[in-house]
Formats: structure tokens, C-alpha cells, sequence
């Protein structure tokens, strides 16, 4: 077992955390016993953070940060940031109550999540319960996922911080070129952030772009 970012490991092909909950699964992945420990599978088919580490992106995200996730459904990579933020709280933003409900039991047995029934378009909504911010990822399928995300950052972090975005082409636009959408919105973020790096979500999954940027 190899680590490869801060709490996150590859042992073969298969990238895997270690479980902040041990005996107990948050979903239906494999758990593996090594060296006194506990870990779960990470499936980067299930995850598109995990599907961007796999593609060589470096998170930046350290075990004592605090991570905004916005559009964080029922949990599935929400638990496995709980698992690499031994120090940190993850803050999982979700507007559909009736998937929250699976992320608000997820919550109960790990005390670093914490549930966000809101959103994401009025950051000011829950900056009651968000506090010290060091990293924002957003997974959101709509057309104004970039506004989204900017208002966030923008609410939430400051220069030096870490922002995550996935880009999914389609909830933008269904006629035009990936590639086309993928550069427009880059070009748009630029104001706002300098690029790190970047990587396609293939074959993972298709039509996304993952994007690492830091705020100017």
C-alpha cells in the first residue's frame, strides 16, 4: 500500500482511504485489512475526484483543511474526504432533501461531516455553519456551474486556497462541442483564478473536465 496524497493510497491499480469508520461501509465498496488498518476502495467510476487523482491531479488537500463540497447527493466521495481529513471537516452542501437524507446518516457516524441541506447558488445561506475554509470542490450538473462556483469561492476562500471543479459539458450546453464549452468557461474563470492543472475525466467518465485553480 503506497501512499500517494495525503491519506489517499494505491495498492495495485485500485486507489483506496483509510477508513475513519472502521467495520462499516458508507456505500457498497470493497474493505481491505492491511497492517492494523482499514481501508476502502475509492472507485474513480463512482467518483470524479477519484477519477482525477487516477488522471495524475494532485488535490492539494491536506489531512487538517476544511472542504466546501457543493452537490455532495447522497455521499459516496463525501465519505471518503471524511476519511482523508484526520483533522479537517468537510462541509457537504446538497439541495435535494430527499438524497441528502442518506448523507445526513452518513454524518452520524463520522463527526468531521457536516450536512448542508441548501443551495449552492446562495452561498450566503449557509455561511453560518461554514467556517475557516481551505478548499472548495464543486460537482454541480446545471448550465451556471461556473457562477456557482465562483460565487462560492469568493464567499469562502482566499488567495493561496484550493479550488476543485468539475466541469460537465453537457449540463451546459447538449449542441455544441465539448471542447468548445470546456475553453469558453476556463476563459471566463481566468478572471478569477490562476490555473494549476487540469485533466479530461476519460475513460471515467465522459465529457467532464477537472480543473485545479487557486484564487487570485
Amino acid at each position: 500500500m503506497d501512499q500517494i496524497q495525503p491519506g489517499i493510497f494505491l495498492k495495485g491499480k485500485k486507489l483506496y482511504t483509510k477508513n475513519a469508520d472502521p467495520g462499516k461501509k458508507a456505500y457498497n465498496e470493497e474493505l481491505i485489512q492491511l497492517n492494523d488498518a482499514e481501508y476502502r476502495e475509492w472507485n474513480p467510476y463512482r467518483s470524479k475526484i477519484a477519477a482525477a487523482v487516477k488522471n495524475d491531479i494532485d488535490l492539494g488537500i491536506n489531512s487538517d483543511d476544511n472542504v466546501l463540497y457543493l452537490g455532495a447527493s447522497s455521499g459516496t466521495t463525501v465519505s471518503h474526504i471524511s476519511d482523508i481529513l484526520n483533522n479537517g471537516y468537510v462541509f457537504a452542501v446538497e439541495y435535494s432533501q430527499t438524497v441528502a437524507r442518506d448523507l445526513v446518516n452518513l454524518a452520524e457516524n463520522r463527526d468531521n461531516i457536516v450536512p448542508i441541506i441548501g443551495d449552492a447558488r446562495t452561498p450566503d445561506e449557509y455561511s453560518d455553519l461554514v467556517k475557516n475554509v481551505d478548499v472548495v470542490f464543486q460537482d454541480i450538473s446545471q448550465k451556471d456551474q461556473a457562477e456557482i462556483f465562483v460565487r462560492n469561492c469568493e464567499k469562502y476562500l482566499e488567495k493561496g486556497d484550493i479550488a476543485l471543479l468539475c466541469l460537465k459539458a453537457h449540463s451546459i450546453s447538449t449542441t455544441r462541442d465539448e471542447n468548445k464549452v470546456f475553453e469558453e468557461v476556463k476563459k471566463k474563470l481566468t478572471k478569477n483564478f490562476e490555473l494549476i492543472s487540469e485533466t479530461r475525466l476519460e475513460p471515467y467518465e465522459k465529457k467532464h473536465l477537472f480543473l485545479k485553480l487557486e484564487p487570485k
